[in-house]
């Protein structure tokens, strides 16, 4: 479904931002007209729509579709699975994701409260790395091969995700005796993550996203072309893989870095193609351009979208915290001090994000806020810190520009922090204290540093109960440098 030049040219013009110098690189766009025809979902009923065995008032409906024909002769067929109330039709639908076993997931936590009690229509995808896509083992090297080929960063893996979240949305409203969507909302974490905001970015019938672990303004995990990063960072992660004890979790973070590896490029193979320095440089940040939701937060905004992020501090798939707090203040977030992406335990990954009961509470608030209007949707308070010359004593205050005042306010803060995309990062420790209320939405503390302290980051975090239902925000992350 390549767009038609005049529309790719109409498309960069309406949406895209100022952007460095991309050399050749061209952005992948999505042709809006063939994301929307349900004509080419060539859709295949694996199971057609019945009641939930475990809870017969529920139902559910399972296919396949097609994504897109990706290049001449390659289709990307995923699994589709639709869960609604029996007997009601969903006007508010919430994209999620699932593996590529054919077969409607039972959700849990706040996606079941959504649908059972609110009837929220669900919609799930089957969104995996592309080294898991037919062909398993090829498709990730064939997309590669394109990229490198055409300069094109729709063969990439954020442009994909994203499609796919569209597509399912595309299925969904095939069915309108089911689903008739007047507010949808897109989730996932990680990859998912990634597909919420490329297809809510794009796609103008979504209106709410709710990324958990995934880029927001900065690449993630590193550079797209592998052997551009910082030659230091690098050195750095060779040597902790090296030094750690456990066999079982150095061999968990090895498959790691590689899956990371296995779809991206490789510098050898675009020197090889004739690339310039402009256009490697180019490729490892536009090659996420479509799911970067700070260089469209103005059209967002005049859509109406709602956009609540949450992120780890401790997440190198999610950098450029600092800098996200310092350019973007005002976009609601919330950053879960020491979080991780999340992985193996024996690695030393203990606290991921994706799976902790406030981020599942924040799904539920979230909703219920965009779809009901049950409670606002706060905003992320202003930060602000500072210390005497030897960073020792820090003040540090906090405010809700509103006036909101939520039931618990906390200072989280962390000493020495490593650089982004390194694995220590992922490990540095975070420390609270309880945030004392100086007026009407003020609140500060103060901390003591010892001796030794280079740099001191804060977040603030704070729960807020409205109408029964609570949402936790953060602070954006800030640092003081001696």
């Amino acid at each position: 479904m390549t767009p038609p030049t005049s529309l790719r040219v109409l498309l960069l013009l309406l949406l895209l931002p100022a952007l460095p110098a991309a050399a050749d690189i061209t952005i992948g766009r999505y042709d809006m007209a063939s994301v929307r025809d349900a004509s080419t979902l060539e859709t295949r009923v694996i199971e057609d729509w019945k009641p939930l065995a475990k809870d017969p008032a529920l139902r559910s409906k399972v296919v396949e579709i097609t994504i897109c024909e990706w290049w001449p002769g390659q289709k990307v067929r995923l699994p589709v699975a639709m869960l609604a109330p029996v007997g009601r039709t969903c006007s508010n639908v919430l994209i999620e994701n699932m593996g590529l076993a054919p077969k409607a997931p039972m959700p849990t936590g706040a996606k079941l409260r959504l649908l059972r009690e609110h009837g929220v229509g669900l919609v799930f995808v089957g969104m995996v790395p592309i080294t898991d896509m037919e062909p398993v083992g090829r498709l990730h090297l064939l997309m590669e091969e394109h990229f490198v080929q055409t300069k094109d960063t729709r063969y990439t893996p954020a442009w994909i995700w994203g499609l796919s979240d569209m597509r399912a949305l595309t299925a969904a409203m095939a069915e309108p005796d089911v689903f008739q969507p007047r507010r949808v909302l897109t989730t996932g974490g990680s990859k998912r993550g990634v597909g919420a905001a490329a297809s809510c970015i794009a796609d103008d019938r979504i209106t709410a996203m709710m990324p958990v672990v995934a880029p927001i303004i900065d690449s993630p995990g590193g550079p797209y072309v592998e052997g551009t990063q910082d030659p230091v960072i690098t050195r750095m992660n060779d040597e902790f893989i090296a030094a750690m004890t456990s066999e079982t979790g150095r061999k968990a973070m090895l498959v790691r870095q590689k899956a990371r590896s296995d779809e991206r490029l490789t510098l050898e193979s675009v020197k090889a193609a004739g690339w310039s320095d402009d256009e490697i440089k180019a490729a490892s940040s536009l090659a996420w351009e479509v799911c970067r939701t700070t260089n469209y937060l103005d059209a967002l905004e005049r859509r109406g979208v709602d956009i609540l992020y949450c992120q780890g501090s401790n997440d190198n798939v999610s950098p450029g915290l600092i800098e996200l707090g310092e350019k973007f203040p005002g976009l609601p977030v919330y950053i879960m001090p020491g979080g991780q992406h999340g992985g193996a335990k024996e690695a030393g990954f203990t606290q991921p994000v994706n799976s902790q009961a406030d981020v599942d509470e924040n799904l539920h608030a979230f909703a219920m806020h965009h779809f009901f209007d049950a409670r606002r949707l706060i905003r992320s308070p202003r930060i602000e810190a500072k210390a005497d010359e030897g960073l020792r004593r820090c003040q540090v205050s906090v405010s809700f520009p509103d006036g909101t005042e939520p039931q618990s306010n906390e200072l989280h803060w962390s000493v020495n922090r490593h650089p982004d995309y390194s694995i220590l990062m992922e490990f540095d420790a975070w420390q609270s204290i309880p945030l004392k209320k100086t007026g009407k939405g003020s609140y500060s503390a103060e901390v003591i540093l010892e001796d030794g302290a280079k740099t001191v980051d804060f977040i603030s975090v704070h729960r807020h109960q409205e109408a029964g239902v609570t949402l936790t925000v953060s602070s954006h992350e800030v640092r003081l440098e001696r």
